[in-house]
């Protein structure tokens, strides 16, 4: 099994303020993860930025415009409470979307069985005209259009498996049939949305609440009774996971117990589901995860997966 590895040097001068958890030393800690001699096999790939009209396929155009517009030309500026950017930071975001376009484009055209894109920002609190927690564009939503405008596909899955509900994922495709969004995340918890209840205008949302201090046995049991058979159900003709590890019980920005094998495990059930109806075809695009130990370790994990790595392997 390929796997491309999508990242680019700008991702780190996307400066968030000091002591900000949305930190440069994320894909420090995920590239080192990565740089060891069991991901050889990896094929590295420096990505191109999005352009606006790409970006336009899920956003209003006057808000892509707008957040490039307010990206300082030195120091900090906030587009929210949470949501720093810097000089860097709009040549990031959007070369953060060309590589999970870029991504796509390869498994698409089976170049690649899967891809893992190591971006920041992350993106999937983005909705279509607010940059918020973090997020500027939304990297997954961006590609899922990407993939049924390009590429022909009829139906395309997101998966989102960070610890906070991917609202702007949500608002962008509430009504959009074609795309499937499935989400675990804690609740309650930033930025209060996610409920079963929340449906989507085609039945095509499907959020799994998990309450604080859940752990495997929760998640495994969602996954296993309603997001796993939902993406089954959906017969995607590809899978985009929106990978977050901020659920790991080392995490400072949240409260739930997953552990390294936990992403292990859902990695390959998924796999499990593409291999049987999509050819494969699975592209992860990183969102959160702030203990950096914790965040290298899971992605390490996740990657091994995507690869096609044995449990003998996962274990070297």
């Amino acid at each position: 099994m390929s796997t491309l590895l999508f990242s680019d040097p700008v991702f780190r001068r996307h400066d968030t303020s000091r002591g900000h958890p949305e930190c440069p030393e994320r894909v420090d800690a995920v590239l080192d993860a990565l740089s060891k001699p069991n991901f050889g096999a990896l094929q590295r790939r420096i990505p191109s930025p999005a352009t606006v009209d790409r970006l336009a396929s899920v956003h209003e155009r006057r808000h892509v415009e707008a957040v490039l517009q307010a990206i300082p030309a030195q120091g900090h500026a906030f587009l929210d409470g949470d949501t720093c950017v810097s000089p860097d930071s709009g040549n990031a975001a959007l070369c953060g979307a060309g590589a999970v376009c870029e991504a796509v484009d390869e498994v698409a055209q089976g170049r690649a069985d899967t891809a893992f894109c190591a971006v920041r920002p992350p993106g999937h609190h983005a909705t279509a005209d607010v940059a918020m927690g973090f997020c500027l564009f939304n990297n997954a939503a961006v590609a899922a259009a990407h993939a049924l405008n390009a590429h022909g596909m009829n139906r395309v899955a997101i998966l989102d498996f960070d610890v906070h509900h991917g609202n702007g994922t949500q608002d962008i495709v509430w009504s959009r049939p074609g795309i499937l969004y499935v989400s675990s995340h804690q609740s309650p918890l930033y930025p209060g949305t996610g409920r079963a209840s929340e449906r989507g205008g085609s039945d095509n949302i499907v959020n799994m609440p998990l309450p604080p201090n859940s752990g495997s046995t929760e998640m495994r049991d969602a996954y296993g009774a309603v997001g796993l058979p939902a993406l089954e159900a959906f017969q995607p003709d590809l899978i985009i996971l929106s990978a977050g590890f901020d659920a790991h019980r080392l995490d400072p920005l949240a409260g739930l117990n997953w552990t390294e094998d936990d992403y292990a495990w859902l990695t390959k059930r998924v796999l499990d589901i593409a291999d049987r109806l999509c050819g494969g075809r699975v592209v992860s695009t990183l969102e959160g995860g702030y203990h950096l130990g914790a965040l290298g370790n899971s992605v390490a994990g996740h990657v091994r997966a995507l690869m096609g790595a044995s449990n003998s392997e996962d274990s070297c």
